[in-house]
């Protein structure tokens, strides 16, 4: 089969995306290695952080944060794990569904957040910003 120059060109600019997304990743997971975090473990505690701030939410469920986070659930639930480990989550009951798990920051978590926010958007901002070109969003 016979791949067209519009499928071509299509599959170049899902190639460009992947390779642009792996990159940014690397750059983040060694930024952020010295604060004792991944790329995966920001997103997290990026995530949690934004939804307190946004409608005073102190906590996601677990189903909640791995859609906004695009991890699996058992691997969302290693990583909360580890954080919950480090003393940056907190993990409880869903008082409205026993069988539900809520994450949610600790103060050490805020506190950790906001120390590497600054690093983490540096990060994006060199790896997506608008001299990358049309091609990156």
């Amino acid at each position: 089969m016979a791949v067209t120059k519009s499928e071509r060109a299509l599959v170049d600019q899902w190639r460009d995306v992947l390779a642009l997304h792996a990159r940014t990743t690397c750059e983040l997971d060694r930024a952020l290695h010295q604060h004792g975090l991944g790329a995966s473990d920001f997103e997290v505690l990026d995530v949690l952080a934004e939804g307190a701030a946004e409608d005073g939410g102190n906590a996601y469920r677990v189903q909640e944060l791995a859609s906004r986070v695009h991890l699996s659930q058992s691997a969302l639930s290693r990583l909360v794990a580890r954080l919950e480990k480090d003393g940056l989550v907190a993990r409880g009951m869903c008082s409205e569904d026993r069988r539900g798990v809520r994450v949610a920051l600790t103060d050490a978590g805020r506190a950790r957040h906001a120390e590497v926010l600054p690093l983490q958007r540096a990060v994006l901002s060199r790896m997506l910003g608008e001299e990358r070109g049309p091609t990156t969003r």
